[in-house]
């Protein structure tokens, strides 16, 4: 692979559910469809954390969360272990962000070169909230997710249009001026993230659409009740303000409208690099750091592992990249630092250590470890457990350090309709997945050392009265926005 330009893409909690390219025939997103028919769409990718912090931090560092920390929302990525943006900069190469980053402060050394516009962590601390994992505070925040959900602009609406036009700038602007080295370009969105405000006509193509579908297994009488579900739901109770059912198809609605808006502003980028002949020379990089629930089983949000909130859109294309190519073979967020690092040829045992447990998105591609084991995990808000999820082959395992665990067969029931781990049939199954999740690490001393830096936190910030007096933030606020606790 020639070291050549790059633009990495991510957007916020955009489900796969939401894309033309990963099957949906009501999504309108022709231009991350494009991206995919002129590249190669991984079909099984997933974060490895289902919440913004965490997922950032493995995304930017090429490590699992139990790797490095950064467990919750309340323990920001601060530069202290080198990301593969710190490792470019060191080599040479211009590297700049734009948008969305959710680390510490600007104050650190995140690793690049520049930030622009970034979104931080709200007073360099985020959800304090979060840090309690025992008796769990009920979220007072949660109402933002119904009541925003409709047709208009929100802060984040025009934090989104900032940041394509910022992008646009830059490729026109910036990157003619450093051409003795392959750039790297962050542009991080925070659509489809809720609020779930979208523009009114990007709204209305979904809201009057007799296919817009119904959250499943919404019912009450549908819902699982696995005590982490419940624990997660009874904490952040986004859905007891969806108390009628326009309620719902609004916030269904409003989700749909902003991965249409969030593709519009992906196009802007991706006609600028094409006007101002940087396309040739540039590959192209998409994901998301995570899914979003959007109702199912009546959870809203992210944080738990069913492929709703766990699973990601991840799309590579330019030289070198096959065109209109599926990989089938479960991937994972640690295996795009290994594939940053050879399309800008930095790839050496410097860069990549065994550390890094990702496998290149160039080696996946080509058919390599067909048989790996991904790991995803949660220590954060509205949980009173670790939660870890392992993908192997047809199935997916997920292990709660103090609840029994569930087993999915997404071959036959792609849906996660049936629980199979209490079935005696399947105890086989969950012997091996258990067996896989060991050799990547220990879940009960994982959960205890989380639960320790959370106490550490807690103490820092006066104690859990004190974090809990301070409210529910609801979402971050772009910068120079001022943030509305409840």
């Amino acid at each position: 692979m020639k070291p050549r330009n790059l633009l990495v893409i991510m957007s916020d909690e955009h489900s796969t559910k939401v894309l033309g390219c990963y099957g949906s025939a009501l999504a309108h997103t022709p231009n991350i469809d494009a991206l995919a028919a002129r590249g190669t769409r991984f079909s099984n990718a997933y974060c490895c954390n289902p919440i913004c912090i965490p997922a950032r931090a493995t995304f930017a560092t090429g490590q699992y969360t139990h790797q490095i920390g950064y467990w919750d929302n309340a323990d920001p990525y601060e530069g202290s272990t080198p990301s593969w943006h710190h490792h470019l900069r060191a080599r040479g190469h211009r590297v700049e962000s734009i948008g969305k980053l959710h680390f510490r402060s600007t104050a650190d050394d995140n690793g690049f070169d520049a930030e622009r516009i970034p979104m931080h962590v709200i007073e360099g601390k985020g959800d304090l909230m979060g840090l309690v994992r025992g008796e769990l505070p009920v979220r007072k925040g949660a109402w933002k997710m119904a009541g925003m959900a409709g047709p208009g602009e929100s802060i984040y609406t025009r934090y989104d249009r900032d940041i394509a036009a910022e992008a646009q700038i830059w490729l026109h602007e910036e990157a003619p001026k450093h051409g003795d080295k392959p750039w790297v370009l962050f542009v991080s969105f925070v659509a489809p993230h809720f609020p779930l405000t979208a523009p009114s006509e990007h709204f209305y193509r979904y809201y009057a659409s007799d296919e817009l579908p119904w959250p499943k297994q919404y019912a009450k009488e549908e819902r699982p009740t696995h005590p982490y579900l419940l624990d997660y739901a009874g904490s952040n109770n986004y859905d007891d303000h969806f108390d009628n059912e326009d309620h719902v198809r609004r916030g269904v609605a409003g989700y749909w409208g902003l991965c249409t808006f969030l593709d519009e502003q992906i196009g802007k980028v991706l006609s600028a690099l094409e006007a101002t002949g940087l396309s040739a020379s540039t590959r192209v990089l998409y994901t998301s750091d995570h899914g979003d629930n959007l109702g199912a089983r009546g959870l809203w949000g992210k944080s738990t592992m069913y492929e709703e909130a766990a699973k990601v859109p991840l799309i590579v294309a330019g030289e070198d990249i096959a065109a209109g190519a599926t990989v089938d073979c479960p991937a994972s967020h640690v295996d795009i630092y290994p594939f940053i690092m050879e399309c800008t040829g930095e790839a050496d045992e410097r860069t990549i250590t065994p550390s890094h447990p990702g496998v290149s998105l160039n080696d996946l591609a080509a058919g390599a470890n067909p048989d790996r084991t991904i790991l995803s995990e949660y220590h954060a808000m509205g949980s009173r457990t670790g939660a870890f999820m392992v993908r192997l082959e047809q199935y997916k395992y997920v292990h709660y350090v103090a609840y029994p665990p569930q087993l999915f067969d997404l071959a036959n029931d792609p849906e996660e309709l049936t629980d199979l781990a209490p079935d005696p049939a399947y105890a086989p199954v969950l012997r091996e997945a258990h067996g896989r999740l060991r050799t990547l690490c220990d879940p009960q001393a994982v959960d205890a050392a989380a639960k320790r830096r959370q106490s550490e936190l807690i103490d820092i910030n006066g104690g859990r009265e004190a974090v809990i007096a301070r409210g529910d933030l609801g979402f971050s606020v772009p910068p120079g926005v001022e943030p509305m606790f409840d």
